[in-house]
Parts: C-alpha cells; sequence; structure tokens
C-alpha cells in the first residue's frame, strides 16, 4: 500500500496525535512520574523525562561490572539531569551512550556525554537519517531552545560508533547486552536495547506510554511488524521512549494502535476522502 510510504507527512501528523489521545493509549496523567528514577532489576534503572515542561525523553542505566551505559542522549539540558541522577545510583563512569534514534530529544545531547569521555553509539540507519534531516532541523531547534544553542553548533554530533549486524553485542561478567534494529517503525533508524537474561527492552520512541506518537518519519504500516518481531523477545520489562514504563501491554498496545491508525486511514482514502476532511475528522 502507498499509504506505507506516508503520502502526505500533515495528514500523519494531525491523525497520529488526535487518534492517540482520542485512544487514551494506555497512559494515565496519574502514573506519569517526571525526572524520577526507579530500579527495574538489579543494576538497572529507568529514568522518566519531563516531556512536558522541557522536551525530554527517558533514559535507562545499565550498570555493567566497571562502567554505566545509558541509553539516548536526550536534549543537553535532559542529559545533564541524567547523568546527575546516574551519579546518583552508581559512582562507575559513564562509558556508552546508546542513540536509539536520531531525533532531537534523543540524539542532540551527545556533546554532553563525549566531552565526559563518553562514547556514542547506534545503529547505522540513524546516521543516514541526520544525513537526510540535517542539519536543518538542529538549526531551527536551536532557535527555540536555549540549552541547544549553547552547544555552538551548526548541526547536531552524530553517533562515533554504529553497528550494521544486528545483534551487537556487549557483555561482560556482570551482564549481556544486545543492541537490535527490527525495521522501520518510528524512524529508519530504530535501535532497542534488549537485556535477554533481565527480560528488560528499552525501546526508543518505537514504542511510547502516553499520547507521543510523532509519526513524520515513520512508516505506520510496517510499525505493527516492528512490535511484532519485539514481542518474540522474552521480555518483562519494557523501558519506552517516552511515557511510564511497563510490560509487555506497551508493545502489544503500540502496535493494536498503528493498525487501527493504517486501517482507518486507509478506509478513509477507498471512500474517496480528500486530505483535509480526514484530517478533521
Amino acid at each position: 500500500s502507498t499509504l506505507k510510504r506516508m503520502p502526505h507527512p500533515r495528514l500523519w501528523l494531525s491523525i497520529g496525535f488526535a487518534a492517540t489521545l482520542y485512544l487514551g493509549f494506555l497512559f494515565t496523567r496519574s502514573e506519569a512520574q517526571p525526572n524520577s528514577v526507579r530500579k527495574i532489576v538489579e543494576g538497572v534503572w529507568f529514568r522518566e523525562g519531563d516531556i512536558e515542561h522541557a522536551g525530554h525523553c527517558n533514559n535507562a542505566i545499565i550498570e555493567m561490572k566497571d562502567y554505566l551505559i545509558i541509553v539516548d542522549a536526550n536534549f543537553p539540558s535532559g542529559a545533564r539531569a541524567a547523568l546527575e541522577d546516574a551519579r546518583k545510583v552508581s559512582p562507575k563512569p559513564v562509558k556508552f551512550v546508546f542513540d536509539t534514534h536520531h531525533h532531537g530529544d534523543h540524539l542532540y545531547g551527545n556533546p554532553v556525554w563525549t566531552k565526559m569521555g563518553a562514547v556514542t553509539i547506534a545503529y547505522q540507519g540513524v546516521v543516514d537519517e541526520i544525513k537526510r534531516y540535517e542539519p536543518a532541523r538542529f538549526q531551527g531547534t536551536a532557535k527555540s531552545r536555549p540549552d541547544v544553542a549553547e552547544l555552538k553548533s551548526d548541526a547536531p554530533e552524530p553517533p562515533q560508533k554504529t553497528f550494521t549486524k544486528s545483534p551487537f553485542v556487549m557483555s561482560d561478567e556482570t551482564r549481556r547486552v544486545e543492541l537490535r534494529f527490527l525495521g522501520w517503525a518510528h524512524t529508519r533508524g530504530d535501535g532497542f536495547l534488549y537485556l535477554p537474561k533481565e527480560k528488560v527492552l528499552c525501546t526508543g520512541d518505537a514504542a511510547v506510554n502516553g499520547p507521543y506518537n510523532y509519526t513524520a518519519d515513520a512508516n505506520i504500516g510496517n510499525w505493527p511488524k516492528v512490535m511484532d518481531a519485539a514481542m518474540k523477545l522474552d521480555v518483562q520489562y519494557v523501558l519506552p521512549g517516552h511515557g511510564p514504563s511497563g510490560g509487555r501491554e506497551i508493545l502489544t498496545g503500540q502496535r493494536a494502535f498503528m493498525i487501527a491508525l493504517h486501517k482507518a486511514v486507509q478506509d478513509a482514502v477507498k471512500h474517496g476522502k480528500k486530505l483535509d476532511d480526514i484530517v478533521k475528522k
């Protein structure tokens, strides 16, 4: 279906946000705890970002034998907040930061981490997306966000290390960490971090818990297939890119939502509805 290739970004942006709110997708405001850090399992913490007031994404903190891995660089101000909280839960240095995708709230904080000696890493598709959309988005964001402007850069800092073979494994005597690419959902470069022993999956924005589905760079038709692949993993704890953490219901809910969204738009197109009519409805 040509719908899978997103014929009009405004259509998906408008309908995606409206439909998410309409469905009440897994989210109640009372469950949200922005700027909080919660232990998920031993050596793994979930930090919920303040998206409403600061635009921050969530972070995960993973403790290895001699160092920490952080999931998502965040915006620069979010990176500093995540670093401060990481130091509260462990004295170990941050050695790696995994960028789940190229969007600014997950990647623009890269310089904060690399200046303190950490290595940023991502799936190769993240670099490809940066080449596709930047530096225009970065420069536009710098006009509205002081923390990005303070970087005094004309473009985002790309991840220093990339992988193409999935899974990319990082391990020591403490735990095994798998960095995975499961397909084009939220972006062409979506990365997942999976802890097989602990049954923890960090999803970035490929799975969110609340009205946070930004679809302009997405493949709506393929998104459920990516969730199918994620659900084949032995997962008990899901740490989403935005919204509270939870279990497998976040994956099943994300899948169901995208199927419903795609079908609603497809049916409207089949019945000859015009773009403006679909958006209004």
